[in-house]
């Protein structure tokens, strides 16, 4: 499943065919996703404005002109093809590593955006032209969904209201982290996984950050603080490996990602700096660490780390 990277990667890459266009036409070819899709979406949307495309945690959130919120979740297969007008080409921004089919059949919600930009139109300085745009999401096991809120519902919306701090703002402190692990009896790996802690990390970035970190998932999250709620030098390397991680998979595309290409046109691979994930079996990548990366199992989830260097 994608995580803050990867999403993150998905948003860059929407927003220049879909921020300050007009939804022209919208269209749900089914009922429902992994839930149903919004009531009247269609028609909610056609002729407004998409005015803002963000991000939380794993969720691409899309503000409306009129005030309302498309809150959209990618799921195990979900994926967006954007096709420009008058130049024929496609592109999806974040197409995943393991091919799940780009079946037209799948095809399940289409979104067609107006030209826009100065002066109410977008020019495409390669074509010279007015460039429309069609958003198709394609979704083979129908895990992703889309819920619309209004904007004043949407801090209070049970997707929302419960999510940690952005990992990658001004929130997450070595003292934030300390506070949340006092006394907690649960593994750093499972304390990191939950969402109420820190928002959008998941099970790659989580064993990538704590092996840079050189922290144990299995060792227990109160390490974080001690014994008067302090940070410890553990929180104070993991806040940053954290950081780290996910700044170097976003400048890399991401790594649960195929073939999408930066603004320069690389490719974004960053499964292949993997140090731990996916790794068992290797030699530490650590200088000087004679160690070999194990895997274990957390919460049904394989989890990856050197239990030389990782204490």
């Amino acid at each position: 499943m994608p995580e803050l990277p990867e999403v993150e990667t998905v948003r860059r890459g929407l927003e220049p065919a879909m921020v300050g266009r007009t939804f022209t036409h919208v269209e749900a070819r089914r009922p429902d996703l992994r839930f149903p899709l919004p009531e009247r979406m269609a028609e909610r949307l056609q002729g407004r404005t998409l005015e803002h495309l963000g991000r939380r945690s794993k969720y691409l959130i899309a503000r409306v002109s009129g005030g309302d919120v498309l809150i959209m979740h990618l799921g195990m297969s979900g994926r967006f093809t954007i096709s420009q007008a008058r130049l024929g080409s496609d592109m999806r921004p974040g197409r995943f590593m393991h091919e799940m089919g780009g079946d037209a059949k799948h095809d399940h919600v289409v979104f067609e955006m107006s030209a826009a930009g100065a002066g109410g139109k977008r020019r495409d300085t390669a074509a010279g032209c007015a460039v429309a745009s069609r958003v198709v999401y394609n979704d083979p096991r129908r895990f992703g969904f889309m819920v619309m809120v209004s904007e004043a519902e949407f801090e209070a919306h049970a997707l929302i209201r419960d999510l940690g701090p952005e990992p990658l703002g001004n929130a997450l402190t070595p003292a934030y982290l300390a506070g949340r692990a006092m006394g907690r009896k649960a593994d750093l790996k499972s304390f990191l996984m939950d969402q109420r802690n820190i928002a959008g990390l998941g099970n790659i970035y989580v064993a990538e950050a704590l092996f840079r970190a050189g922290l144990s998932p299995n060792r227990c999250a109160s390490c974080l603080a001690d014994s008067k709620g302090r940070p410890t030098a553990r929180a104070q390397r993991l806040v940053p490996a954290i950081r780290q991680v996910l700044e170097d998979a976003i400048a890399a595309g991401g790594s649960s990602l195929r073939d999408f290409r930066a603004a320069d046109g690389a490719l974004g691979y960053f499964q292949h700096r993997f140090l731990v994930y996916g790794r068992t079996g290797e030699a530490c990548a650590r200088p000087g660490c004679q160690g070999i990366v194990r895997r274990s199992i957390h919460g049904g989830r394989s989890t990856f780390h050197c239990s030389s260097c990782q204490r």
